[in-house]
């Protein structure tokens, strides 16, 4: 397997896990957010905090992503 072929498959590796990142980040801020809420009583503003939170982490890890596909280019 040449070089070439061998940074694609990783490139594609790297793909395919952005989408399954990104909906664990989202969903795990939502349900700390829910969770903390139903034990405080305020909600909704933990939950959109949190769920807020999870969609920032789920881009920056979109972002770092991104950045290491592009150096192993």
């Amino acid at each position: 397997m040449d070089n070439e072929t061998r940074k694609t498959f990783r490139a594609l590796g790297y793909l395919s896990i952005v989408g399954m990142a990104m909906a664990i980040s989202i969903t795990l801020g939502a349900l700390i957010g829910y969770f903390l809420d139903k034990k405080f009583q305020t909600e909704p503003w933990l939950l959109l905090i949190f769920l807020g939170l999870g969609i920032i982490a789920a881009f920056k890890n979109l972002i770092f992503m991104v950045k290491k596909i592009q150096n192993h280019q």
